[in-house]
């Protein structure tokens, strides 16, 4: 009778102990009875019926990540390496969502695993429609286009993609080789490009600096000519009204009016000797060579009164 006691005693404190079921907070705990689903249980102390109500899986609602590297091909065949992170959670803590996070794989496993692959294909297709050289711009658009892909297929499993990071895009070496070239070489032609329109900006100014200096020396040339012409020209109406003043008072004394002619040649030789670069000047200056000059000019002054 003692040990029946204990025995049943015994049982009734482990049925006591399994009718108790603590579940921790962010946690749903999936009941089932015999295989089948039952209930679900919230966070906290729950009671069951002990030995035939058993905890199938704990699904937690709190976010999830998880970290994935993988290889990509382009439209141009170049190989594309993606490093990136993924956070999910489960939709809602509605019984028809626990439901399908609880049953729809048959372990952790298997729902990472297709979880990964169904990211990992649809970076991959987008990727296979766009070149190298577009890539690298495009993180955003590969984000956006992952989540408008798998959101149907998430939701129908349970969960919902909270955000996708694509922390590291890379190629191969020698693609990147290559397009670090392209950048110098651009980089390169841009400042040639620079350059040449600097230089040609230079030259303009130069230019036109030397256009302004010439035709300021020009206006001021000419304007130098037009006052010299205005010296002479009044340099000749003294000289002529010198000579007609001259010419008047050799008249009044009865005197030869060609002794002007003769002082006007003596002073136009006065002013070579003086003034002229030469080194010699040749003069007839015998009796017969200075009548001669003399009958040439008066005959030259004769000529200019027959046109007056």
């Amino acid at each position: 009778m003692e040990i029946t006691t204990i025995v049943l005693t015994a049982l009734v404190i482990v049925g006591l102990f399994t009718c108790f079921v603590v579940v921790q907070q962010g946690t749903i705990a999936v009941i089932t009875i015999f295989g089948k689903y039952r209930r679900t249980m919230a966070p906290g102390l729950n009671l069951r019926i002990p030995f035939i109500e058993q905890v199938f899986r704990r699904i937690s609602s709190q976010n999830r990540s998880v970290e994935m590297e993988f290889q990509a091909v382009t439209n141009d065949q170049a190989n594309v390496y993606f490093k990136s992170m993924l956070l999910f959670s489960v939709i809602n803590e509605d019984e028809e969502t626990i439901k399908r996070v609880a049953f729809k794989f048959i372990d952790e496993k298997n729902l990472m695993q297709a979880l990964i692959r169904t990211i990992e294909g649809s970076i991959r297709s987008f990727v296979a429609t766009k070149k190298q050289a577009e890539v690298l711009s495009l993180r955003r658009e590969i984000v956006e286009h992952v989540k408008d892909q798998i959101d149907a297929a998430l939701e129908e499993w349970g969960y919902h993609l909270q955000d996708l990071q694509i922390n590291d895009i890379t190629f191969d070496e020698a693609i990147l080789k290559s397009m670090a070239q392209v950048v110098a070489s651009n980089n390169l032609k841009a400042a040639a490009e620079n350059e040449g329109q600097a230089l040609l900006i230079t030259k303009t100014k130069a230019a036109e600096a030397d256009g302004n200096a010439i035709k300021i020396a020009a206006n001021a040339e000419r304007e130098a000519a037009q006052m010299r012409g205005q010296g002479v020209a009044l340099f000749r109406e003294e000289v002529a009204r010198g000579m007609q003043n001259a010419a008047k008072e050799l008249q009044q004394a009865n005197l030869d009016t060609s002794v002007i002619m003769f002082s006007m040649w003596t002073e136009a030789i006065k002013n070579f000797a003086e003034y002229g670069k030469g080194n010699v000047i040749f003069l007839d200056g015998s009796p017969e060579g200075m009548e001669r000059t003399m009958k040439q000019m008066i005959a030259m002054n004769k000529i200019v009164d027959d046109k007056k």
